[in-house]
């Protein structure tokens, strides 16, 4: 398996304007209303979480990275003209210049493109866990039409960049296929107990005392005698920052600085009941975080993003997120990671599977390789409720009166 590597940072947009050549006219408006087309297709190998495979943001991207059209040919791995032919042709359809040079420097994107490649990463980043979904139903379909014998797990969980791996794994290593869907934790856990997956995903603090945000939300939904636990994974959540403010905020509460823009996570998700937490920990009002109240995004990568591309300047998530796009992470809170599931539902030969791979050697040397995540000890086991979530009381009867 590929671990999640730490990628670059994305380029951050130049300060001045860069114009266009002297003598080359500007390209003229499209004269028929542009439509996005969307496209699928069945191709050896795996794709990257998001990657939706435009060949315009990736030239555009590989001009920026590299800052010239010959880096962006080599790394595209075609030819100079190629390049330069087909950027003309996307400013004619678009009816925008797209590179620029300025007096002495190399070609790079334009105030427009480097807008519009920016935006394009931004609406990726939140539709990946749909696209990420949509991939999952894609490619059981194509199971279907070739009529294995593969067992099939479906499987409802809170956004996490270690299930993806997770699944191409268990389909490596055995004949298993999870139909991996991501949504928040507490709308995984309700689709379990309406039937709709086998098993949910879910992640909360190893807590041990007081849990007034989590056990509001997860008591009515996860009950002992009806609910077991699976080990998973543990991972690091903590504070993600552009560098330029990594001096500025070492602690939670430093995010109520009132020059940091903090984005936030959606309603019912494991890491806004987190947030929710160390509010109520540390005494702070959400309406005292900027932006906490309107600007919410769906996954780490998307809080990532924005953070990244200057939407926002602080956010909460996982360490991996934070290192994909360069940014400066302060470790906050470890994390356990649980799959949950019906207890007349844990002698599936499927569930029994994937508890196995889960308990395996080589999914403990996977996590250790992805960025703030580390094996479960009790990886694969089933446990009671209560054991899983130590601030999970039952209520004792009243005694009679005497």
């Amino acid at each position: 398996m590929e671990p999640i590597a730490k990628a670059a940072a994305p380029p951050t947009p130049p300060a001045t304007p860069a114009a266009v050549p002297a003598g080359r006219p500007a390209p003229a408006s499209p004269a028929v209303p542009l439509g996005v087309h969307l496209r699928y297709s069945f191709e050896p190998g795996e794709q990257p979480p998001a990657a939706l495979g435009n060949p315009l943001i990736e030239t555009l991207a590989a001009v920026a990275a590299g800052g010239s059209i010959r880096h962006a040919a080599r790394t595209l791995g075609t030819s100079y003209r190629y390049v330069w032919d087909a950027l003309r042709r996307w400013e004619r359809v678009l009816g925008e210049p797209l590179i620029g040079w300025a007096q002495g420097r190399r070609a790079r994107p334009t105030p427009f493109a480097l807008k519009l490649l920016w935006a394009e990463r931004r609406v990726r980043s939140r539709m990946q866990p749909e696209i990420e979904t949509l991939r999952a139903d894609l490619a059981r379909v194509l199971v279907d039409a070739r009529d294995q014998r593969q067992q099939l797990l479906t499987v409802r969980a809170s956004h996490d960049l270690a299930l993806p791996v997770l699944q191409k794994h268990v389909a490596a290593s055995c004949d298993l296929n999870l139909d991996l869907g991501f949504q928040g934790s507490v709308d995984a856990l309700r689709a379990l107990n309406a039937g709709e997956c086998q098993v949910a995903g879910f992640h909360v603090p190893a807590l041990r005392g007081a849990a007034p945000v989590f056990s509001r939300a997860l008591k009515p939904l996860l009950k002992p005698g009806v609910h077991r636990l699976i080990g998973c994974a543990r991972r690091m959540q903590g504070l993600m920052v552009r560098r330029e403010h990594a001096g500025q905020v070492r602690t939670f509460p430093d995010l109520a600085a009132p020059h940091l823009r903090f984005v936030n996570r959606q309603p019912g998700s494991g890491t806004r009941m987190l947030i929710d937490h160390l509010l109520h920990e540390h005494g702070i009002a959400g309406e005292s975080l900027p932006g906490f109240a309107g600007h919410c995004e769906q996954s780490h990568v998307a809080v990532a993003l924005c953070i990244a591309s200057g939407v926002a300047d602080t956010g909460v998530g996982v360490e991996a997120a934070a290192l994909q796009f360069g940014l400066h992470f302060v470790p906050l809170v470890e994390e356990s990671y649980f799959l949950a599931c019906l207890e007349d539902g844990v002698a599936d030969p499927a569930l029994t599977r994937l508890r196995e791979v889960l308990a395996g050697a080589r999914w403990r040397e996977i996590l250790a390789s992805l960025p703030g995540y580390r094996p479960a000890a009790d990886a694969g086991s089933l446990l009671a409720v209560e054991a899983g979530l130590p601030w999970w009381r039952r209520c004792k009867p009243h005694a009679p009166d005497s």
